[in-house]
């Protein structure tokens, strides 16, 4: 029992994968395909919107749990669909899912294949994630420089409590990913154009600089502590 749990997700990943690759589900995951079907897709959210919103945080969380880089896109979709409200709060339930899957996944007998991954990456950030934990990826996901694969990994391959990493995941992701909810909301003409979203507005000075304000108040218990240990 013990063998099975610790190499479930070296059986179960590269199954999904597979599988998703086998079917063609690859091919449309991507803008174009979401301008092409995105009056059926709000046609099945009318008809059915339990199902449609259960069917999108699962395909969420599945990308998150596979590491796969499509977060904007899954995020963008959530506010064209759903709206900037209900979007942005699958959004944030699904990348919670996920990472919290992918967490767990790495503490198994996948972790040193995907610490391999994670290479110099993980060598750079594993000092602050040992030091402050918390604080530490809450900052990190108030400013998405980081890949969000990478705040998922690292973690756990640091030996962070699961509690301590959901908790900070889903508070640190919500401001940017109503960011990109609410530019999907209003990107129905864009689509129809052809064209792809602009999501370099993350980068501009009206959210940015919010992000990291809200990013060193964060900081704020760390740096607290740090003055308290040198004056002590």
């Amino acid at each position: 029992m013990t063998l099975l749990r610790r190499t479930w997700p070296a059986l179960l990943i590269p199954a999904v994968l597979a599988a998703g690759f086998a079917t063609g589900l690859h091919r449309h995951l991507n803008w174009a395909a979401l301008a092409t079907h995105e009056a059926a897709l709000h046609l099945l959210v009318a008809r059915a919107p339990v199902l449609a919103a259960a069917a999108y945080l699962a395909a969420y969380a599945t990308a998150v749990a596979l590491a796969v880089p499509l977060g904007g896109l899954f995020t963008v979709a959530g506010g064209l669909l759903f709206g900037t409200l209900a979007g942005g709060m699958l959004a944030v339930a699904g990348a919670t899912t996920g990472a919290v899957l992918l967490f767990l996944a790495a503490r198994t007998a996948l972790g040193p294949l995907l610490a391999a991954r994670a290479g110099p990456f993980l060598d750079r950030l594993r000092p602050r994630l040992q030091r402050d934990g918390f604080s530490a990826l809450l900052a990190l996901r108030l400013i998405p420089a980081v890949p969000f694969w990478l705040g998922n990994l690292a973690p756990a391959l640091v030996g962070m409590r699961l509690g301590s990493f959901a908790a900070a995941t889903f508070i640190g992701i919500i401001p940017a990913t109503f960011v990109f909810a609410s530019i999907g909301a209003g990107l129905r003409h864009v689509l129809a154009a052809g064209e792809r979203p602009d999501l370099s507005l993350i980068w501009s000075p009206p959210v940015l600089l919010p992000l990291l304000g809200l990013a060193a108040l964060s900081l704020l218990p760390v740096a607290w502590r740090h003055w308290r240990a040198s004056n002590g």
